[in-house]
């Protein structure tokens, strides 16, 4: 829990001195800081649904090589 704690104080933190070094705004990087981690956790979720069925399509595809060679172990 400690490193998911730190790793959103560092992602918070950049976050801020990226939107403040380009805007020269406190309140533009702080609302920055705010939203993006939260708009980046909602992409990541979506991110990994399409990853998700990705992985079940493949799985559910019939290994061709695999079912060509037993095809031709089962002529001999």
């Amino acid at each position: 829990m400690i490193k998911t704690i730190t790793f959103a104080i560092c992602h918070f933190t950049v976050a801020f001195c990226v939107a403040y070094l380009l805007t020269g705004s406190f309140g533009i990087a702080s609302l920055l800081a705010l939203v993006e981690p939260l708009v980046n956790t909602v992409a990541y979720y979506f991110h990994e649904k399409v990853w998700d069925r990705i992985r079940a399509n493949k799985a559910a595809e019939p290994d061709t090589a695999t079912a060509g060679h037993r095809g031709l172990l089962h002529r001999h």
